[in-house]
């Protein structure tokens, strides 16, 4: 099956309570195009309804309690996410939710413990002496009054965390105690990326390890998910998150899908945690999406044969969800690495047509940006409609010229009139000359965006000279499939 997810939020999404309303009034649309599921944004309670849900505060409140200023989370209540999630799946459309298990913003109380200043840039160069702070890091949930859970946190349950109230300073706290340390098995970035944000979550306590599991078997059945979108991973112990993924599992199937944002452009590291979580869950395509960045920043001096080069994509291609753009890299954002317009035909081209990859489209990309209307749109609608239509069969690469690339999908019996000739740009007009099957002799093909008008006859040994636009996509399909 032609499965393609669709990431169903941005940044400045408004602040209205309306969205999961919005969401299942689109859900037939959804299905219409062919989006096979859709990762929603994170739908527990956060710092407040302007939070885009990353400043997690009550992972078991899913916008049922009068918690942090409101009964609703930014984009609705709990009922209406349930009336959404109900809506994909009457339109066969899987839902994967965001979980954010990294830390906890928000905190309901100060506590004082010791701790310790670290070095942001190396987290393993202590800058002081251990001594005493009052730290965020009691969380009581008071309006919640223990339904569903009755775990409090406390500072012995996280192993950092950035302000000092004592005194008003901001800077990573290392909070002490026995048995506390910087996680192990996390990124070695910064020396070691276990803090990132907030109070930080300890994934060696057992309280903790407990709790998390037993939240994530929860909301896959509260909600009836198909699957999670893991957070910022390369800053939990990978050995957490695989015995996470068992508990979640053992009660709600094998088949339960799990895809990790592990944001790092060196595919050497997300092979690693593959390799350490022994492969229970999809990664981004991290270096995919800045090869395609680099290719829309340097234009034609990009040699376009690198495209797929040191990708997860090659050489995982069962475990990589390809994307062009997601809520990170949008400008604006502190990973900001946007593909710039004119190449986002190309590089959705590229995901959406290729015979490998799970491909996520950008609701940015598709919808809007704030308040700018997505002049993508109608290419991606084109795309989608040749993915389902012509996307099947063996792929055969055109990766040979610096400026004009391309790939044959070969069709298969099970989709008739199926086959396609993708040629992407990034300079000149160019053409190439790629065979499509002697069996396709005599066929005329025409090409598909509209982007090209002339048509190609297939010659006798089932080759055809397909051109393409200078700085642009086409995608040729026979004529009368």
């Amino acid at each position: 099956m032609n499965g393609i997810m669709m990431q169903y939020f941005e940044w400045n999404l408004p602040d209205d309570g309306n969205f999961w309303k919005k969401l299942k009034e689109d859900a037939k649309h959804l299905s219409e195009i062919g989006v096979t599921a859709v990762w929603i944004p994170p739908a527990c309670k956060a710092t407040g309804t302007n939070d885009v849900g990353y400043g997690i505060y009550d992972l078991w409140d899913l916008g049922e309690f009068d918690q942090k200023g409101s009964v609703r989370t930014k984009y609705g209540t709990k009922q209406e996410l349930i009336d959404a999630i109900n809506e994909l799946h009457a339109h066969k459309i899987g839902v994967y939710f965001d979980a954010v298990m990294n830390h906890k913003a928000g905190a309901d109380r100060t506590e004082k413990f010791m701790a310790r200043e670290v070095n942001p840039d190396n987290r393993e160069q202590r800058t002081s002496d251990p001594y005493e702070i009052e730290g965020w890091t009691g969380f009581d949930f008071p309006a919640r009054a223990d339904k569903y859970s009755d775990f409090k946190w406390h500072w012995y349950h996280f192993t950092g965390t950035d302000f000092n109230q004592a005194n008003g300073k901001t800077a990573v706290y290392q909070i002490l105690g026995q048995n506390k340390d910087w996680a192990d098995n996390v990124d070695s970035e910064h020396g070691n990326y276990d803090y990132l944000m907030y109070a930080d979550i300890d994934f060696d306590h057992p309280e903790v390890i407990e709790e998390m599991k037993r939240w994530g078997a929860w909301v896959a059945k509260e909600l009836n998910l198909d699957g999670f979108r893991l957070d910022a991973i390369k800053h939990i112990n990978d050995q957490y998150m695989k015995h996470f993924l068992d508990a979640v599992r053992a009660e709600r199937g094998q088949d339960f899908y799990a895809v990790g944002e592990y944001w790092k452009p060196d595919k050497a590291s997300l092979d690693e945690y593959l390799a350490a979580v022994q492969y229970k869950t999809d990664l981004f395509d991290v270096p995919l999406h800045f090869n395609l960045f680099q290719a829309s920043e340097q234009g034609k001096d990009y040699d376009l044969q690198n495209i797929l080069n040191d990708s997860l994509v090659k050489t995982h291609p069962a475990l990589s969800v390809t994307f062009v753009d997601n809520h990170d890299s949008q400008w604006g954002s502190s990973l900001q690495s946007q593909v710039q317009s004119w190449f986002k035909p190309q590089a959705y081209a590229l995901i959406l047509l290729m015979n490998v990859g799970y491909p996520c489209i950008f609701y940015g990309d598709y919808y809007r940006l704030g308040d700018r209307e997505s002049p993508h749109r109608l290419i991606i609608d084109i795309l989608l409609s040749a993915r389902k239509k012509y996307a099947y069969g063996e792929q055969r690469d055109y990766f040979d010229h610096p400026r004009t690339v391309g790939f044959v999908r070969m069709g298969d019996d099970e989709h008739p009139g199926s086959g396609l000739a993708l040629l992407i740009s990034n300079g000149e007009n160019g053409n190439k000359v790629m065979n499509v099957g002697e069996h396709r002799k005599g066929e005329v093909w025409r090409e598909y965006t509209g982007n090209v008008k002339s048509e190609v006859t297939i010659d006798e040994q089932g080759n055809g000279n397909f051109l393409v636009e200078g700085g642009n996509v086409a995608v040729w399909v026979k004529k009368d499939a």
